[in-house]
């Protein structure tokens, strides 16, 4: 059996190659069934997180699938958790998430005649080379893009979006993710994270505007800024060449950033702050109140001559520990009433789930989600936050994911759906 299944995994990869897009969900079905499955279904999460999608080609037992709710349902624990979910009703089925690198994407719904421990081995390697199958296709197809959208994007968002990386990344030693809305209007912030060499860079910027202008500032942020770093430049090169770039070719275009670097071996965080709002560090599960707080600085597009030298501030992490970083959006966004959401509820949110044992990229999707329904799901500001933990230990880490999954368990796991 596992020969036969290496086989049709084999095949599903050589015949993906040359395969339409809307030909993968077709593909990962025939595999399934080459297995000893019955079925198998192909969902992502929109854009927003809020439901999972069903991949075009994609069908139910009886007629065309649904789209599914991410909270309330069966498929949407599997991927709150990135765990996969037994259901007993008829079909007998499992929900398996889709996973690339630790980021979701979404879940594989997969039924049987049995569902016997080598079958959900089976089906959980399955789900692994859809989701590789997926991602290297959705780079060079707009149908995995008009699948998890729900209306059209504006063009300042179009652009922030391209140049975005995906929101959750990281290794045995850091994990980053990040969240960002109102992900079909949002024009002046952005993030950055990427991996280099025992090195975590981590960027937040906020462009001032709301408009296409202000996506433009922040795509030039962030190409200036991978440009920089990508030729060996430090945090000064960056926001050197940032500030000259917007000076040059966007006359006013002002913007306002936090560019920081995390070694990864000794736990050392750099950072300078171009007029932003301050990282807050987090540790045990609390907020150490001015830890990464420091003079305020110019924001950048003014030109050399305002500012002409920025300060690098270092701070020493610990083992656990977690930096935030998020724009003003945030903690601005108000409620019909008035009601600001304040950085106390966003510390108190935070810090609350992940005491719960959530994973960050869940944490902060419910956080995004609590302040859209604090404005009453429509932002006045772009809200985006990135949350890095360190985690060096591999032994205490995978004691406090432990401890995390325990506390996530729903009890009735593996006899409902």
């Amino acid at each position: 059996m596992a020969e036969d299944w290496g086989t049709a995994l084999a095949r599903l990869l050589e015949r993906s190659h040359t395969a339409s897009p809307l030909r993968i969900s077709q593909l990962v079905d025939e595999a399934a069934r080459s297995m000893g499955m019955a079925s198998a279904d192909v969902y992502l999460a929109d854009v927003q997180e809020d439901q999972l999608v069903p991949l075009p080609g994609t069908r139910g037992h009886d007629r065309p699938a649904d789209a599914l709710a991410i909270e309330g349902t069966v498929a949407g624990w599997a991927y709150r958790t990135m765990s996969l979910r037994l259901s007993r009703r008829r079909p007998l089925a499992v929900w398996l998430p889709l996973v690339d690198g630790i980021a979701r994407i979404g879940v594989l719904h997969v039924t049987a005649d049995q569902l016997t421990p080598a079958l959900l081995d089976g089906a959980t390697q399955l789900a692994a080379v859809t989701a590789l199958t997926v991602v290297s296709k959705s780079g060079f197809s707009d149908l995995f893009s008009r699948t998890v959208r729900s209306r059209p994007m504006t063009t300042a968002a179009e652009m922030v979006w391209a140049f975005l990386p995906p929101r959750t990344l990281g290794t045995d030693k850091v994990t980053s993710s990040a969240a960002l809305e109102p992900a079909y209007e949002i024009g002046g912030d952005a993030f950055d994270h990427g991996l280099d060499d025992g090195r975590l860079h981590l960027t937040v910027v906020d462009a001032m505007g709301h408009d296409l202008a202000a996506g433009l500032a922040s795509a030039v942020a962030l190409g200036g800024c991978r440009s920089t770093r990508r030729a060996g430049g430090t945090l000064a090169d960056i926001t050197d060449r940032i500030d000259e770039d917007l000076h040059r070719w966007l006359p006013g275009g002002l913007l306002t950033g936090v560019f920081a670097h995390l070694e990864l071996d000794t736990g050392q965080l750099a950072w300078i702050n171009a007029g932003h709002p301050p990282p807050l560090l987090i540790r045990g599960h609390r907020v150490v109140p001015a830890a990464l707080e420091a003079k305020g600085e110019l924001p950048l597009g003014l030109g050399p001559g305002y500012q002409p030298s920025r300060t690098v501030h270092r701070a020493q992490l610990e083992p656990g520990d977690r930096v935030l970083i998020h724009t003003d959006g945030v903690t601005e966004a108000r409620s019909g009433i008035g009601t600001r959401f304040g950085e106390d509820q966003l510390v108190d949110f935070v810090t609350r789930a992940l005491a719960a044992g959530e994973p960050a990229p869940e944490a902060l999707r419910r956080l995004i989600h609590a302040i859209l329904d604090h404005h009453h799901g429509r932002l006045q500001d772009d809200a985006t936050i990135v949350l890095a933990e360190w985690h060096p230990d591999t032994d205490d880490t995978r004691r406090r994911e432990s401890a995390g999954t325990k506390a996530r368990r729903d009890p009735s796991t593996g006899a409902s759906g």
